[in-house]
């Protein structure tokens, strides 16, 4: 078994992608553009910097790239309050983790204050060691940066840590910074290119099942 385990938040630990992917497509309707949830697919995982200005810009190019996040900021920052429910397995696989002397973090796009919120308000904030946000930084997903820090501040090598994520964006960092990348797919599921770098469960429970069997 490797010595850390690195968690995405949204998505991952919590039933909360849903309300990110709705507020993509909901805002592209504000500023007259057609709904696509392909834009949403696009910009998963990724912590609304420059990579995400591109890509929407790729897909609305007339459309306020800065005005188009601040306005998703902004219904996201109410998500918390929508509830934040926890994915299936969480529960199961931090105890395994914790009782096996597995180090944890939580790596996120979001920023770290939200992160500490959110896992306060859910009581899991005692599970994990270290906390990585978007805003802590320079290049998001699909670069590995975040993935690099969180294993940093475990004092491990990003080799020595399972990944857990359910974007494609995500697993792509995953992968690029030498962790084993695991996805468990929420509202997205894996192309051909992510599932030649990762591996794949239906829930965290299946993920933990494989880890107690030694397939990773």
């Amino acid at each position: 078994m490797k010595h850390g385990a690195i968690f995405d938040m949204d998505g991952t630990l919590f039933n909360t992608e849903k309300f990110y992917r709705q507020a993509w497509m909901d805002v592209a309707e504000e500023f007259g553009e057609e709904r696509n949830p392909d834009v949403a697919t696009a910009v998963s995982g990724t912590n609304l910097d420059g990579y995400t200005r591109q890509v929407i810009k790729r897909f609305y190019p007339n459309i306020d790239a800065e005005a188009y996040i601040a306005r998703v900021l902004e219904i996201a920052r109410e998500v918390p309050e929508k509830g934040l429910d926890l994915m299936t397995g969480v529960a199961e696989i931090l105890a395994y983790f914790k009782a096996a002397g597995v180090r944890m973090a939580v790596a996120s796009s979001a920023p770290v204050e939200v992160i500490e919120q959110n896992l306060t308000k859910s009581n899991l904030r005692g599970y994990f060691e270290a906390l990585v946000g978007g805003d802590m930084v320079a290049k998001g997903k699909p670069a590995p940066d975040i993935f690099l820090l969180a294993a940093e501040r475990l004092n491990l090598a990003p080799s020595d840590c399972y990944i857990f994520e359910d974007s494609l964006n995500g697993i792509r960092a995953a992968a690029a910074s030498g962790g084993t990348a695991i996805m468990i797919p929420d509202t997205v599921q894996p192309t051909e290119d992510v599932l030649k770098i990762c591996a794949v469960f239906s829930s965290l429970n299946e993920a933990k099942a494989a880890i107690e069997e030694e397939y990773l």
